[in-house]
């Protein structure tokens, strides 16, 4: 072989990546785009909601102009104070505390309870918060300071029965919605009994509360659900973190030294709580609780339900409803839950004729 030939050089190796190497990098990269969305989508909620707060509080019997709305807000002497700052500022902070409360609740007992269906409002929690309300309003007490506290004492007495009733060495998703729902049956029952023994003035009140409404409602109501909801706030914050174990499969969270019982139970009495509160304040404003979760959750499409979303558009569905309520038939202002009910249970129906279907491969 001459001097002058060749000899091509062998090109090295690429280097062997370990076999996981792309399936974790594809794994980082799904969680970052996950996480980004969720970002996304809570600031669009966000952005809606300011949206619709404004027009809420521009629009009425009479219209204020957004400017003279600004001023309100932030202090400032308008014409407008009285309109603006004494009649609808008070209804709209209550209609955003409720429905962020509702949302809240929702997520978390859905969570626990891995189950769509299971809402404050269909598994007898603001059954038992109404049964308690509506009962101390038959025997005279009507006040708004006295009857939220009625109201969490009845949530809480009503989701303890059912996670009593539903544990048989562990909360089981399907007894637990079950005995949920025969709890609201029953408890729906006992209002309906208090209603009929009470005065007639009294229980014409009580049905309108129990609808679900944020009609006269002013800073006296907005003030204890804003400071409950500020005390619950590290709660939520832990709920938050809790969630991402509870969601995990029960052997794996096991492993990792988990003691579910606990956590899934901390989450549940965060939810009655939240639910209860609102319920007090509101009335139990139907289907928000449902609503909110499952379309945060397919609009983030994220394993765990996300709380900020949920808050976000449990606010938006009461503050728009309220909105729609009053002004679709003005003069005459109909209870927002009329609305969120007109909605919620057409998306109700849906979800059990979807969970059916899935249950059976597609065939109804």
């Amino acid at each position: 072989m001459s001097a002058d030939t060749a000899v091509p050089a062998r090109k090295a190796p690429a280097p062997v990546r370990p076999s996981g190497y792309s399936v974790v990098r594809a794994g980082r990269r799904t969680g970052f785009l996950l996480h980004r969305r969720a970002a996304c989508v809570a600031a669009v909620l966000a952005a809606l909601l300011a949206a619709v707060c404004v027009v809420s509080l521009c629009v009425g019997e009479s219209f204020v102009a957004p400017a003279e709305v600004v001023k309100v807000v932030f202090g400032r002497p308008s014409p407008d104070e009285l309109v603006v700052g004494t009649l609808r500022l008070p209804r709209l902070v209550v209609g955003l505390l409720v429905g962020a409360a509702f949302g809240v609740a929702g997520a978390l007992i859905q969570t626990v309870a891995r189950n769509p269906l299971a809402s404050p409002d269909i598994i007898g929690i603001s059954q038992g918060a109404s049964a308690l309300t509506v009962g101390a309003m038959t025997f005279g007490v009507t006040s708004y300071t006295v009857l939220p506290y009625l109201s969490v004492l009845g949530g809480i007495a009503a989701a303890a029965l059912v996670y009593v009733f539903a544990w048989r060495g562990g909360l089981h998703a399907t007894r637990f919605v079950l005995i949920g729902i025969g709890f609201a049956i029953a408890l729906r029952s006992v209002t309906t009994l208090f209603l009929t023994k009470g005065d007639y003035l009294v229980a014409q009140q009580a049905q309108i509360w129990m609808t679900g409404s944020l009609n006269g409602r002013g800073w006296d109501e907005a003030a204890p659900i804003g400071w409950a909801l500020l005390v619950l706030l590290p709660a939520v914050l832990w709920a938050a973190r809790a969630q991402r174990t509870v969601s995990m499969d029960d052997d794996t969270a096991t492993a990792l030294g988990v003691r579910l019982g606990r956590v899934r139970l901390g989450l549940v009495a965060v939810g009655v709580v939240l639910a209860s509160v609102a319920t007090g304040t509101a009335g139990p404003v139907d289907f928000v609780a449902l609503l909110a979760p499952q379309i945060a959750r397919r609009a983030t499409r994220t394993a765990q339900i996300p709380l900020l979303s949920s808050a976000l558009l449990g606010a938006v569905v009461v503050v728009l409803g309220d909105l729609l309520a009053r002004r679709l038939f003005s003069p005459t202002e109909l209870p927002v839950g009329v609305l969120t009910a007109a909605v919620g249970a057409p998306y109700l129906i849906w979800l059990i004729i979807r969970g059916h279907r899935g249950r059976t491969g597609g065939n109804a």
